[in-house]
């Protein structure tokens, strides 16, 4: 029996700008996405009838049925599987976990069925989901649709951390006060170092971060936790949080760190990530 198992990485927003809106209420971004060494597993199996399971360390309160996107990327497929998700990635985190897993769904079920064409709908499922099929580090514009291959990307190590709270996306979007801001530079910088794209990054933005801050305020302490670790570079939230990151000139710097925040919050979830 074929038994396929995908990894969901964790989705990682370097930047999000905010640059407009549309009058069906989507919001236009211009984001530069990297991938964690850190995420979800999902595994497929052929099974007489659908079955969808949820396990792993965060798997508490995650639904198994059509309100989670990888329940809604197998039922693409005419053919009964039984799914396996072990969740370690927090959810609402702001680290693309759903739209992650959906895209594992989406690469093993094509591997099982040896349809390598998506089914229509596949990047309906979700805003990151696109993204999320490339799962290396890109440029995503407009509404998700615009994705394009960044090959740029220098070593990045970073500290993750989550307060373990959730954040409604659609309320951070909703409680931003400027949503015509401006775009990343046309062209993104080439052949920098690690130090240098770290600096470069430092002069973009989140634009959801005040927003989501006024909605939850310990995101607040989480960005200031990071900013104080030894040797953290620039400190950003991920997406509408409340994750948030920090960047480090070293692996080394970034696992020490991660150590000393965990010892500090043993109630956050806190990973030391390689970012690509």
């Amino acid at each position: 029996m074929s038994i396929i198992k995908v990894f969901a990485p964790a989705k990682v927003n370097l930047t999000l700008h905010v640059t407009g809106q549309r009058k069906d209420g989507y919001h236009l971004l211009d984001s530069l996405v990297a991938f964690a060494d850190v995420g979800d597993r999902v595994t497929v199996m052929p099974a007489p009838a659908p079955r969808f399971e949820v396990t792993g360390p965060r798997a508490d309160g995650v639904p198994t049925d059509d309100a989670n996107l990888v329940a809604r990327a197998a039922a693409l497929f005419d053919i009964p599987v039984h799914i396996l998700l072990s969740k370690h990635l927090p959810a609402s985190a702001g680290i693309g976990g759903g739209s992650s897993d959906a895209a594992a769904t989406l690469l093993a079920l094509s591997d099982l069925t040896g349809d390598t064409k998506l089914p229509e709908g596949a990047t309906e499922l979700g805003a990151d989901v696109r993204v999320c099929l490339m799962r290396q580090a890109a440029r995503m514009r407009g509404i998700g649709e615009d994705v394009t291959p960044y090959h740029d990307l220098p070593p990045l190590f970073a500290v993750l951390a989550n307060p373990g709270i959730a954040v409604s996306t659609p309320a951070v979007f909703a409680a931003l006060a400027t949503k015509t801001n401006p775009t990343m530079p046309k062209k993104l910088p080439k052949g920098l170092k690690t130090r240098g794209f770290i600096d470069w990054l430092a002069t973009q933005r989140n634009d959801l971060e005040a927003p989501a801050i006024d909605a939850a305020p310990v995101i607040a302490s989480v960005l200031q936790a990071l900013s104080s670790l030894p040797g953290a570079r620039l400190a950003r939230m991920s997406g509408s949080g409340a994750t948030c990151f920090a960047l480090f000139d070293t692996e080394k710097a970034a696992q020490d760190a991660a150590r000393g925040l965990s010892a500090r919050q043993p109630d956050w979830w806190v990973e030391p990530v390689r970012l690509s």
